[in-house]
């Protein structure tokens, strides 16, 4: 599996507050970058994968609309995640 227990626990002491702190904005956000860049990769070579496809797409909107409560909550953080995930907003 490409996501493994510790890769969460290493993603979220990274991006979040600590290792247990799951439910951070930021946290969640690099989480779902992550499962992005991933079935982004799964889709350049199965490209009639349209479940997977729709699990993209779902994705990409979970982590969009996280970051616009981000960004009306704190600017500060906002900008400092899309900073260090290097996303194009």
């Amino acid at each position: 599996m490409y996501l493994t227990t510790e890769k969460k626990q290493e993603i979220f002491s990274k991006h979040g507050k600590s290792a247990t702190d799951t439910g951070s904005a930021e946290g969640q956000v690099a989480l779902f970058t992550f499962r992005i860049n991933h079935l982004s990769q799964h889709l350049k070579a199965n490209r009639h994968d349209f479940n997977t496809e729709r699990s993209l797409v779902k994705l990409v909107g979970k982590r969009k609309s996280l970051l616009d409560y981000l960004k009306n909550k704190d600017i500060a953080r906002y900008r400092a995640i899309i900073a260090e995930l290097g996303l194009r907003k």
